[in-house]
């Protein structure tokens, strides 16, 4: 059985993604410091996968602390590394942070890697390192532009960290995953994504607002070069999400490619508008949403939506979850956590 280390497991991704591993067979570590989880996460896990994960509360800014988790369990198999701040806005307010919390954490997990022979990671990126693209859709290939928020460059650098450390040791395998856009939740409405405070990601205020915690959804400019003036994303299903990283560690551990570093997009290939998803949302649930147009926000790009090619064919997997399924979960995720405060 092979037993993998989920850091920042208790989040978002995180934990969709530890249910799909456990469902495959494997053991699983959680390592969080729970700034922007909770521990109740936990018990939907182990609802959902009939068993609860091994879990280690801790921070990986401290290198002893981290090296400490491997002593403990000898004969981790992999690393799937969640554990980041991941807010656009909070980035470009609050840079160092980003950059303290985000590369610290990464390369913490490298030297331990090295010192406890642990060959193989697969790294939580994102599409934010393409910046605002030359063109559509975006390929693996495309070219890495600059960063438009000290948060996207966070993911650029830690790329580069992964790249020089697989070049330097050449016997490990290490695979970036580059989201767009994950949102929804677990069918079973035992897991989701709760953000701490207000949220920064169109789904939750969505469904907050329709619930009533929100008063009003901002939409953050209706004046983009697009068909209706808003940002257009590439929203991809959580669960379908989650079992990419399955399918990366699998390729991982079997060893199916050359030991090297590699790069996939994850993502359904189609984007959509804020205001389709608005109008997909308020279609599926009844529910009438109260928005009002706002400024752009800082460091948001205009439109960006993946060429998922390479995923399905090299990696083995496609996203099928549709976009109404989708934003239905997310709003049986809602009235769940509301249900039980």
């Amino acid at each position: 059985m092979s037993t993998i280390l989920v850091t920042g497991g208790t989040g978002y991704i995180g934990s969709h993604t530890v249910v799909e591993l456990m469902r495959e067979g494997m053991e699983v570590v959680i390592v969080d410091n729970l700034s922007n989880s909770n521990l109740e996460v936990l018990d939907g896990i182990e609802a959902i996968a009939g068993k609860r994960p091994h879990f280690e509360e801790m921070d990986l800014r401290e290198r002893d602390a981290t090296y400490r988790v491997f002593e403990k369990y000898a004969g981790v198999d992999a690393i799937i590394h969640f554990a980041a701040f991941k807010a656009v806005g909070e980035s470009v307010e609050k840079p160092l942070a980003y950059y303290e919390n985000n590369l610290l954490s990464l390369i913490h997990l490298l030297e331990a890697m090295d010192r406890y022979g642990v060959d193989h990671m697969v790294f939580s990126s994102s599409c934010t390192v393409y910046g605002e693209p030359d063109s559509l859709p975006v390929t693996e290939d495309s070219p890495i532009k600059k960063a438009t928020s000290p948060y996207g460059n966070t993911k650029q650098i830690c790329e580069e960290i992964l790249q020089d450390s697989q070049a330097s040791s050449p016997g490990k395998g290490l695979i970036s995953l580059r989201y767009f856009n994950p949102i929804g939740a677990h069918p079973s409405a035992m897991i989701g994504e709760l953000p701490s405070g207000v949220p920064n990601n169109l789904i939750p205020f969505i469904t907050q607002t329709a619930i009533g915690i929100r008063e009003q959804l901002s939409v953050f400019g209706d004046d983009y070069n697009t068909p209706d003036g808003s940002a257009i994303r590439d929203y991809i299903n959580v669960v379908d999400l989650a079992r990419a990283h399955v399918k990366a560690i699998r390729r991982l551990l079997e060893k199916r490619q050359k030991q090297a570093y590699e790069v996939f997009n994850l993502g359904t290939g189609r984007g959509l508008s804020v205001f389709e998803v608005i109008r997909a949302f308020e279609k599926v649930t009844g529910q009438p949403l109260n928005f009002r147009v706002v400024d752009r926000r800082e460091g948001d790009v205009e439109q960006v939506y993946a060429d998922t090619t390479y995923a399905n064919t090299e990696l083995g997997w496609k996203a099928e979850i549709g976009i109404e399924e989708t934003l239905l979960s997310a709003w049986d995720w809602e009235k769940y956590i509301r249900s039980k405060s």
